[in-house]
């Protein structure tokens, strides 16, 4: 479908092979909701969260809750040793003046880092460049504002190229210069090697399937990995050191 063309102008993420071999470890391994691994109780702990904020293609729309990307990126994790918990806030149909708008009420518990994963939405419908860059930027100040400690991500989203080159290409600047004003860290394209692949997506042509959504979130992996290792070794010498504190008490 015409989302394919979203691809044109994207930069590249990390390489194929790095992104194909995280995919073919996650198919081989045992879904999320069975798996076992090899974390204690105090590992388990220490867990970084993750909170992805998102649209359809976050919630997973035709999927099962296992198959949705932010599952996969949770289970990625925690096979490669970084004990990860990943909460899905993801709301179909929504734009950025919605995740705007329920922003403050999925913001309630305190997490490692945040995921903004929004516009693809507006883009489809048309909307005023100007206010998506308005809104994107209130909602990453406002998650700065209420959870200061947290990393955010701004994903990269496209427009259609049926609107034409100028929407396009001023809607594909919002996402690099509203992370430039705030701060937040910007992330590649969301369906990079994925919109546009028939095989990779559903009947519909927007959405990912299964497959689709692994490679999905093996290109967040890619991107997240050197942060959520860091997050996870930072709260594991924090929690190290509070049992050292209490030991010295006794």
């Amino acid at each position: 479908m015409f989302f394919g063309l979203w691809l044109a102008g994207c930069n590249a993420g990390e390489s194929k092979k790095d992104i194909e071999g995280a995919v073919d470890k996650t198919r081989d391994s045992v879904a999320p909701s069975t798996a076992t691994h090899a974390f204690s109780s105090a590992d388990t702990l220490r867990a970084v969260r993750i909170l992805v904020i998102g649209t359809s293609l976050t919630a997973g729309l035709g999927l099962s809750p296992d198959e949705a990307y932010p599952s996969v990126l949770e289970k990625m994790a925690r096979t490669a040793g970084v004990p990860l918990r990943v909460i899905n806030a993801g709301s179909s149909g929504e734009t950025t003046a919605g995740a705007l708008r329920r922003l403050d009420w999925v913001l309630r518990d305190s997490v490692d880092a945040i995921v903004v994963e929004s516009g693809a939405n507006d883009g489809l419908r048309a909307y005023d460049v100007e206010a998506t860059r308005a809104n994107l930027e209130a909602i990453v100040r406002r998650i700065q504002t209420r959870q200061p400690w947290a990393l955010v991500y701004l994903v990269q989203m496209e427009a259609p190229p049926n609107l034409g080159s100028d929407y396009t290409v001023r809607f594909r600047r919002v996402f690099p210069e509203v992370a430039s004003r705030t701060g937040a860290q910007l992330l590649p394209f969301l369906l990079e090697g994925v919109a546009g692949v028939a095989e990779l997506n559903q009947a519909d042509g927007i959405h990912p399937n299964a497959e689709g959504a692994r490679r999905v979130a093996a290109n967040l992996w890619t991107a997240l990995r050197r942060d959520l290792e860091r997050l996870a070794r930072r709260s594991s010498a924090g929690k190290a050191s509070e049992v050292e504190k209490t030991s010295a008490v006794r």
